[in-house]
């Protein structure tokens, strides 16, 4: 699959990721309790135990994702794990830059998750409602 607005739409979202990110570590640095933490979030996919609002976060932020690159909103954001959900990862995966390294197993994992929080919307991702529900390693 071709993005429609190609690198220069990445190079955007690089340099965003990496203010966020910064944003993020400043935020988190003692206002963020252990049990509200996103490190502590279980994995989402084939064989987890798939919390719906995780599963529900993961299909809006992919639609935020698949939306910017000219794709629509490709998912039912319903809550439950299935087969569309996991090839829209696998898409995410394949498609992120390589500088995420993220590997391509259909899993919602720390990295996956993580780079999904802060390429996904904000209302929604970065350390608001999903932050609780999406693993993550920031």
């Amino acid at each position: 699959m071709a993005t429609k607005t190609g690198k220069g739409r990445r190079s955007g979202v690089l340099a965003k990721m990496a203010g966020v990110t910064a944003g993020l570590a400043l935020l988190t640095v003692g206002t963020v309790t252990q049990a509200q933490a996103s490190p502590s979030a279980g994995y989402i996919g084939d064989g987890y135990a798939n919390n719906t609002h995780g599963v529900w976060c993961v299909q809006h932020l992919l639609n935020d994702v698949a939306s910017n690159q000219g794709y629509g909103r490709p998912l039912s954001e319903d809550g439950v794990w299935g087969p569309n959900t996991r090839a829209w990862v696998q898409w995410y995966q394949r498609t992120a830059p390589s500088l995420f390294n993220l590997t391509v197993d259909g899993i919602v994992g720390k990295g996956t998750g993580g780079y999904l929080l802060l390429e996904g919307d904000q209302y929604y991702g970065g350390t608001n409602y999903c932050y609780s529900y999406v693993p993550s390693k920031f």
